[in-house]
């Protein structure tokens, strides 16, 4: 049986291959680079909520960051991000994970098109995770550790105008490594880094508000 890491960089890079397929559906609309839409820098800032958390008695996490886009063609799109969220680990703990990673969305049906009210997109990346879990009454009790992990979702820009938009997203993060425990005992909070690794996950709901503001290529 192969180890455990190799047999998730094998995940990760299929994950990535097919992030990136929908590239070679490209062929009968020209140079990647050079169809419309293609070359749009945009900012904006984002929401985060993390739902079904793995780590017992953890409860919703909130999150708060940043991101940029390059939208790469007409259909494909990408996405770079910082989240900082936070949530109580029952009435003892408080966990903080800030992500840092990228996804790739790609833009589906006939019509690709940016004045219209909805245009809905897949999602699918991958991130880096520092997560730090401390005790309530005494922070240096606590266990942090560094891990990857792979998300993959479906989303809708509100296009209010054809610059500006707000972004709803839901996906589901994967992550790789040794989770964080906590626990709750007579007279102390015992907080580790388990000794095993494993793949847990968790669903994100992500609302973004985002300002397209400049054309880097294919200005027509």
């Amino acid at each position: 049986m192969h180890p455990y890491w190799f047999r998730w960089i094998i995940f990760i890079t299929a994950t990535g291959a097919a992030a990136l397929s929908p590239a070679i559906s490209y062929a009968g609309e020209g140079s990647l680079f050079r169809q419309e839409n293609s070359g749009w820098f945009s900012l904006g800032t984002r929401n985060t909520l993390s739902l079904f958390n793995e780590m017992p008695e953890e409860g919703v996490g909130i999150g708060i960051g940043g991101q940029f886009r390059l939208q790469l063609g007409k259909r494909l799109n990408t996405e770079w991000y910082f989240d900082y969220l936070t949530s109580e680990v029952g009435d003892f703990a408080q966990r903080n994970d800030y992500h840092i990673g990228w996804s790739v969305m790609y833009y589906p049906g006939k019509q690709v098109d940016f004045s219209r009210l909805l245009q809905p997109y897949l999602i699918l990346g991958h991130c880096f995770d520092y997560t730090d879990v401390f005790e309530k009454d005494n922070r240096s009790n606590h266990a942090d550790r560094l891990s990857m992990a792979t998300q993959g979702g479906i989303g809708t820009h509100f296009n209010i105008t054809r610059a500006l938009d707000v972004s709803l997203s839901g996906q589901y993060m994967v992550h790789f490594g040794k989770e964080v425990a906590a626990d709750k005992q007579v007279g102390h909070t015992h907080i580790e880094v388990e000794d095993h690794t494993h793949a847990g996950g968790h669903v994100l709901l992500t609302v973004s508000a985002n300002y397209k503001f400049v054309r880097l290529w294919g200005r027509e």
